[in-house]
């Protein structure tokens, strides 16, 4: 029993091998190939982006084609996924050698889980029984876009610490995870959750920390001296940050109701986020002797009022109620980067690299609890009889719920997504832990080197040099060289 025991430990101990030469082109040729065989099987057009689409114009007396839902979710479409693409990506560019794979992978994990997600979320929220067929708009892609957010967010919590074949399999099964808590609580339980505040950032949060807190790892100090950022790469990092507080109003709002909804959606979240980025630039000033700023803060915590009111953006939290929620945030927020995080990686041995439990966990949670209020504290004379059925979706088999049960729902909503990520996150943390993905060593991580072919030093050290004193270079090594080409002629004339 002691050498079994000893030989397994001797096995997960063994040491790092990080060429994936093989096992990643494997993954990507296999798992794509997979895709279109699936998509040629399940996924077909809905019927307004099919060119059956005149015979439903006419059918349906639809006098033009702007009322084709294209028209209407396209922008929003549009905003979403930049905020994938460049906004995740982007914010997650601040450690010093770690760009290539904040961007890269980031780009490959949205790029798999897109297609992943339309299968998943079609299988759970639209097939055709009769057909057995899988009908996707523009809608469809917007929740994929969502469901892929999740997958980032938790990529967030291990950022550095693991290889692209990891994160792979990371996506696999979050997407796969996502779309059965997405289901229980939209579908089964009928909470309303429009920007994602339990679905998207309190799963995907607790998914990434605890993936982060099974590869927990002792011996992470060893690659200390790239933890840190440099000038440039916090640049580029604020960046993403700007893309994403830009377009959060128009996550918030995507899927949301045509009409008053999204137009209240947007107002509430616009609101929000200012009223964040005030109080974290005030708590971080606090939090220095010298009353400085610490960047990291600005990247992050000015971002959780987004966050926290997707659940309850569509609602009527009052604009005044959305500025409270922002306040908040920006407090909270920061205050986790100060206190939070290094008390989780401390206590609980959660290495979160971008602190997703301050920007999306928490702030998730403080959504989460926000919407159950304000859906409890509804009522008629606030949102007028049809306001409350449209809004909380009092229809079908819920035309009989209360306001008071519907903010139970969405507590229960909330529960869902944290055991969820919790309990799942373990699981697949168990599976990533196997020494067969090509995981860095632990004085290897958060460097691109490892991963990517970088230029060389010394190209990057030439580019690096500013324009006059690379003139001034080149006019000695010019003189230089036609100094010696004197001393040669003259030389050969003696």
């Amino acid at each position: 029993m002691g050498n079994c025991i000893q030989g397994c430990k001797d096995y997960f101990s063994r040491q790092k091998n990080t060429n994936i030469r093989l096992t990643l082109p494997v993954v990507c040729f296999v798992w794509q190939i997979a895709m279109i065989i699936l998509f040629g099987v399940f996924i077909r057009y809905d019927e307004e982006s099919d060119t059956h689409w005149v015979e439903t114009k006419a059918h349906e007396n639809i006098t033009s084609d702007i009322e084709n839902d294209f028209y209407f979710r396209y922008p929003s479409f549009q905003d979403v996924h930049v905020m994938i693409f460049v906004g995740f990506g982007f914010l997650m560019t601040f450690l010093k050698r770690y760009s290539f794979g904040a961007v890269g992978f980031n780009f490959l994990i949205a790029s798999f889980g897109l297609q992943w997600a339309l299968l998943m979320q079609g299988w759970f929220h639209s097939l055709d029984p009769q057909t057995g067929k899988i009908f996707i708009g523009v809608e469809s892609l917007i929740n994929a876009d969502f469901c892929v957010a999740g997958c980032l967010i938790a990529y967030g919590a291990v950022l550095g610490k693991v290889s692209p074949v990891q994160l792979l399999v990371m996506t696999l099964f979050g997407v796969t995870l996502f779309a059965v808590e997405e289901y229980i609580i939209l579908n089964l339980l009928h909470a309303r959750d429009a920007g994602g505040s339990m679905v998207i950032h309190t799963f995907g949060g607790y998914y990434g920390l605890a993936i982060s807190r099974v590869l927990y790892r002792p011996n992470l100090h060893q690659s200390k001296r790239m933890q840190g950022s440099v000038y440039h790469s916090d640049t580029f990092a604020m960046i993403g940050t700007l893309f994403l507080w830009m377009f959060w109003p128009s996550f918030n709002s995507a899927i949301t109701d045509h009409g008053d909804g999204q137009h209240r959606a947007v107002i509430n979240t616009y609101l929000c986020l200012a009223s964040t980025v005030l109080t974290t630039v005030a708590i971080s000033s606090l939090s220095q002797k010298t009353g400085k700023l610490d960047m990291v803060h600005i990247q992050n915590s000015t971002l959780a009022g987004g966050v926290a009111l997707g659940t309850a953006a569509e609602f009527m939290i009052s604009p005044y109620g959305a500025l409270i929620v922002g306040f908040l945030c920006g407090i909270i927020s920061t205050m986790g980067y100060i206190f939070i995080s290094p008390f989780l990686e401390k206590t609980l041995k959660i290495q979160d690299t971008c602190g997703v439990h301050n920007l999306h966990a928490m702030p998730g949670v403080i959504g989460g609890i926000v919407g159950a209020i304000t859906a409890a504290a509804a009522s008629e004379s606030v949102y007028g009889k049809q306001g409350l059925i449209n809004t909380f979706d009092f229809t079908g088999d819920f035309k009989d719920r209360t306001v008071l049960t519907q903010g139970g729902y969405q507590a229960a909503g909330m529960c869902v997504s944290i055991v969820f990520g919790v309990v799942g996150g373990a699981i697949v943390g168990s599976i990533l832990k196997l020494p067969i993905w090509g995981d860095p060593a632990d004085e290897n991580c958060f460097d691109d080197e490892v991963y990517w072919e970088l230029p060389d030093e010394e190209e990057e050290h030439q580019e690096s040099i500013p324009p006059i004193l690379e003139y001034n270079n080149h006019m000695i090594h010019k003189q230089q060289e036609l100094s010696e080409s004197n001393f040669s002629v003259e030389h050969c004339e003696s």
